[in-house]
């Protein structure tokens, strides 16, 4: 039984969506809202880098969403908080969007890790 192309693109992007998640992906960005780093600690503190690590520590195990195939919307509980992450496509300079993110080397993948009221 051959496989549909569509499932074998949303099941590419989905993985390299974890990889970036998973932090293995050299050429993704990750961010945080400041809302986010401030419901956790001082931003401006040196702590600030020990709740990231935890924040990317705990998306390693997150929910996606029912509508998420591609895994790039996730959320945990975090500290009694629910954090969100959410991913995006971009071209290599950051431009503009990616033509194809289901090709690694046309794409650089944003995450962004922030709370619900951030979006």
């Amino acid at each position: 039984m051959a496989t549909s192309p569509t499932v074998d693109r949303t099941e590419t992007i989905a993985r390299l969506n974890d990889r970036a998640r998973f932090g293995l992906d050299p050429r993704a960005r990750i961010t945080f809202t400041r809302n986010c780093l401030a419901a956790f600690c001082d931003p401006d503190a040196i702590e600030v880098v020990v709740i990231q690590a935890q924040l990317m520590a705990a998306f390693r195990n997150c929910a996606f969403a029912e509508d998420s195939p591609e895994r790039d919307f996730g959320t945990v509980e975090f500290r009694g908080r629910k954090v969100w992450l959410k991913v995006d496509y971009y071209d290599a300079d950051l431009q503009y969007g990616s033509d194809d993110p289901a090709d690694p080397a046309v794409t650089t993948r944003v995450l962004t890790i922030l709370l619900p009221e951030d979006y």
